[in-house]
Parts: structure tokens; sequence; C-alpha cells
């Protein structure tokens, strides 16, 4: 986590590439033969999407573009036999910090959830024709929470909480 540019611009903007470009290119691709069979396109969003998040703004803000192109392109699938879900996990148990950069061990190790978990509760929500799943329960109280907030302020709370878990990781 580093202000924007950083790590650098070049990174920020591979972030874009496989956030945002490939998600649509990938799905604009294979559309037409779940057109043809029926199917669900199953995208992966985040709970930084629901809330500005500085120290990884671009991060936050493709995951934003995740989530909301995913529910409208679910409102524009209606009727074609495609259905769309949107996964928001929080942290999960991956090599994200580590290509983040950020020292391991450090974040809240305890409230991170395994892929596996993430992944079932996906399944879930997708056999129960959902079109969202924030996938645990403190992910879902934290999303709760940040979704009524005005921007502005929910970006300065988001400011604060993140400098703090980012002095930590410079500690270690």
């Amino acid at each position: 986590m580093a202000d924007f540019p950083e790590p650098n611009l070049a990174r920020q903007l591979e972030m874009i590439d496989v956030n945002v470009r490939a998600v649509v290119h990938i799905t604009g691709q294979l559309l037409p033969f779940l057109r043809e069979r029926g199917g669900a396109i199953i995208n992966v969003a985040s709970t930084a999407g629901f809330q500005p998040t500085p120290s990884m703004a671009t991060y936050g803000a493709t995951k934003a573009f995740v989530l909301h192109w995913s529910h409208a392109l679910g409102v524009e699938l209606r009727g074609s036999g495609v259905r769309t879900l949107a996964v928001c996990p929080g942290t999960t148990r991956t090599e994200f910090f580590r290509t983040a950069g950020l020292a391991e061990g450090n974040r809240a190790d305890a409230f991170a959830m395994t892929c596996e978990e993430v992944v079932e509760q996906s399944l879930r929500a997708l056999a129960r024709g959902r079109s969202q799943v924030v996938t645990g329960w403190r992910n879902k109280l934290s999303t709760f929470a940040s979704t009524p907030v005005p921007k502005p302020f929910a970006a300065r709370v988001a400011g604060v909480v993140l400098a703090a878990y980012r002095r930590k990781q410079t500690r270690s």
C-alpha cells in the first residue's frame, strides 16, 4: 500500500488492465457462448469496492468498477439464460499481500478467510440466484456500515484506518 502513483505508475496501469480491461475483454469474448448454452459470469470484486480506499486508490476503484459493472451487466442479461455474480471478499489468505509489498503476518490473520471459504460462500450465493455476495460476517458488517456514509467522509475515515495499517507494516 502506498499513495498514488506508488509503487510506480506502470504498476497502477497494469492493475487497471488486469482488474478492469481483462474482465471486460474475457466477458465479451465468452458471452456469445454463454448466451447459447446458459451459465453464469462470476466476477471477483472486493469489499474495497464499497468505499474510497486511500493508499490503495487504484485497487479500490478497479474493484468498484467490477462491482457496478457486474450489476449493470446482470440487468442487461436478464432473460438471456446468463446470470452474473459479483463476489466481494475482504481479507483473504492469498499472495495479494506479498505481491502488494506488505509484510507477512501483520495483517489480521484471525479475520482473514481462506480461498476455500470464499469459493464455498460464492457458489452457495450463485445457487440461490444472488447477484452479489459479500463473504464473511465481518465483511458484511463493514460494507453495510460504509455504504450509507457520504463518500468524502468515508474516504477520510478509510485514509486514517489504512494509514495506521501502513504504519504497522513498516514497523516490522
